[in-house]
C-alpha cells in the first residue's frame, strides 16, 4: 500500500458536501458525470450526508456506490438511491471440502452442469419451488418458508440459516401488498430460487486467509484453501415491480410538492407522505423476497454438491447481505434513515448492530470482484464510523456492456478465465460471446477497490477468494 496515497477527499460541490472514499487514480477515473449526478442527490432537502465508494460509477438517477443518510425525522426516501433491484446482495455459504478436492477440472464442470439443473438461469424459467407460498415469504422473510428449506440438519454443528444474516425479515404495513397487480405476484412466485442476469452469479471460491486477520478467520471457521460458495441476487420481478409502481406514485408527489433537480430521473418523497411510506413498506417486501431468493439458491447449491460430490458435504451459511437498500439504523442515540445503493454495511467488533454470532468480531462484509478475479472477505474498522460503516460493493463497470463488447474479443475473455488448462474457471455458458458484457475487462480492478477501503480505513481484509467454477444467468 502507498502510504503517500489518499483514499479519502472532500469534495465542495454547489449543493452541499461530496465525501469519497477513493484513491488517486480511482478519484480521477470516475470523472465529471458522477459529481453532477451527486450535486442533483444533495439537493434532496434534509440531507445531512453523502459519500461515494471507491466502486462507484453512474447509475439512474443516483451512482452506484452511494451512501445517503438523512435523520429518522423529516428524512427523505428515494427509489434512485436505492435502485431497481432491491435488496440485491450477498451470501456466502463455507463448506467442508478443499481446493484440492477439487482440482480436477472435469469435476467442476460437472458440478456446475448439477448446480445449473436445480437454478434456472434461463430469463424466463421457472424456478424449482412452487410449494412455498409466495406472500408467507413477503411477510416474514426467511420465517416465511416450510421447514424443509431450512436445512440446519445438514450442518449440525451450527444452525446458521437464520442467525447468520444481516436480516432474516423485515416487518411493514402488509396492507400495501395489494397495491401490486395479480400478475406481477405469478411471475415472481415463479422466480422464487432464479439467479438472473447481468453481474448476478454463483461461484464456487476457494480462500487464503490474511495473516492480519487470521484470529477472526479461526473464529469465522475459515480455514486456508477452504471451498467457499458465493451468491450475488436480488428480488427479481418483485423489486422490479415495486420500483416502477412505486416510481410513478413517488413522481406525482414531487409534482405536487414542487420538488425536483436538473435530473427527472432522480424521485424522493418525504417519509410520512402517502407515496414515501408505500415505498418503505413495499421495499422492505421486496428486501424479504431478495434474502429468501438467495436462501433458496443456496439450497439448490446444497443440493447439487451432495449429489455431485456425496452426502458428506457440509454447507454451512457464512453471512448474509443487502448493498440495494434503506432503512433506519441506530448509532447511539441518534436515529438516522441510511440508503446504500451499492453500498456494504461492515461493522467492526463489538458494535450492538452486529448479529449475536458476529458480535464480538464484526460480521463478514462479502465483497464480489469480477468474473475471473478475485472476491474478498473483509470486517468492518473503528474507522468506518466516518461513512456510516458503508464500503464498496464490488468493483464496479469501467465501460457499459455494449462497449465492452465491441472493445473486448472473446479470446481476451478467455484468456483471463484460463480456458483450456486446469486451472481453468470453469463456466456454465459454452459461448462465452453470451456473456463477454460481463467479462473481467468491463470492470475496475477490484485489488485497487480493496486497497482503497483498507487505506481510508473503512475495513479490513479476513480472505482473499479465487474464482474455481462460476454460474452465471442470462
Amino acid at each position: 500500500m502507498n502510504n503517500n496515497e489518499t483514499y479519502y477527499r472532500q469534495i465542495d460541490l454547489p449543493a452541499g458536501d461530496l465525501h469519497i472514499y477513493a484513491s488517486d487514480r480511482l478519484f480521477q477515473d470516475m470523472g465529471s458525470k458522477v459529481l453532477e449526478m451527486a450535486n442533483n442527490n444533495l439537493q434532496i432537502p434534509n440531507i445531512r450526508y453523502m459519500s461515494y465508494t471507491p466502486d462507484a460509477h453512474v447509475g439512474v438517477g443516483t451512482c452506484i456506490g452511494t451512501t445517503a443518510v438523512w435523520g429518522a425525522e423529516n428524512g427523505y426516501v428515494s427509489p434512485s438511491i436505492v435502485g431497481s433491484d432491491i435488496g440485491c446482495g450477498m451470501r456466502v455459504h463455507v463448506t467442508n471440502m478443499q481446493a484440492e478436492d477439487l482440482k480436477d477440472v472435469r469435476l467442476r464442470r460437472k458440478l456446475v452442469k448439477a448446480i445449473e439443473k436445480l437454478i434456472p438461469v434461463e430469463s424466463h424459467a421457472r424456478g424449482y419451488f412452487s410449494d412455498i407460498r409466495l406472500e408467507h415469504v413477503l411477510r416474514k422473510g426467511l420465517h416465511g418458508l416450510p421447514g424443509k428449506y431450512v436445512p440446519d440438519s445438514y450442518t449440525p454443528r451450527k444452525a446458521t440459516s437464520l442467525t447468520h444474516v444481516e436480516s432474516s425479515g423485515f416487518r411493514f404495513n402488509e396492507d400495501v401488498l395489494d397495491r401490486l397487480p395479480e400478475h406481477v405476484w405469478h411471475r415472481s412466485h415463479r422466480q422464487l430460487g432464479t439467479l438472473g442476469g447481468g453481474n448476478h452469479f454463483v461461484e464456487i471460491q476457494s480462500i487464503q486467509l490474511h495473516e492480519d486477520n487470521y484470529d477472526v478467520a479461526q473464529q469465522w471457521g475459515l480455514k486456508d484453501g477452504q471451498v467457499i460458495v458465493m451468491i450475488h441476487s436480488g428480488s427479481r420481478a418483485w423489486g422490479g415491480a415495486v420500483n416502477q409502481y412505486c416510481s410513478s406514485e413517488v413522481a406525482k408527489t414531487m409534482r405536487q410538492l414542487g420538488h425536483g433537480t436538473a435530473d427527472p430521473k432522480l424521485q424522493f418523497a418525504p417519509i410520512g407522505s402517502a407515496a414515501g411510506d408505500t415505498y418503505i413498506n413495499l421495499m422492505y417486501s421486496a428486501l424479504n423476497f431478495a434474502i429468501v431468493n438467495r436462501h433458496l439458491l443456496a439450497y439448490a447449491v446444497r443440493e447439487a454438491f451432495r449429489d455431485t460430490i456425496g452426502s458428506g458435504v457440509e454447507l454451512r451459511t457464512l453471512y448474509d447481505l443487502m448493498h440495494n437498500y434503506a432503512c433506519g439504523e441506530e448509532e447511539g442515540e441518534d436515529s438516522y434513515f441510511i440508503h446504500r445503493k451499492g453500498a456494504t454495511r461492515a461493522l467492526p467488533g463489538g458494535h450492538p448492530g452486529n448479529p449475536a454470532p458476529y458480535l464480538t468480531t464484526g460480521h463478514p462484509a462479502l465483497i464480489p470482484g469480477s468474473m475471473g478475479t478475485a472476491s474478498y472477505l473483509m470486517v468492518g474498522a473503528a474507522g468506518g464510523a466516518d461513512n456510516y460503516y458503508s464500503i464498496c460493493h464490488g468493483a464496479g463497470r469501467i465501460r457499459s456492456r455494449n462497449a465492452t463488447k465491441q472493445l473486448v474479443s472473446v479470446d481476451e475473455f478467455a484468456a483471463s478465465m484460463r480456458v483450456g488448462c486446469e486451472d481453468e474457471i470453469v463456466v456454465n455458458h459454452r459461448a462465452l460471446e453470451s456473456i463477454l458484457d460481463e467479462s473481467p475487462q468491463a470492470y475496475k480492478d477490484v485489488d485497487q477497490i480493496i486497497e482503497s477501503v483498507v487505506g481510508a480505513g473503512l475495513a479490513t481484509v479476513v480472505a482473499k477468494c479465487s474464482p474455481l467454477a462460476t454460474v452465471k444467468g442470462v
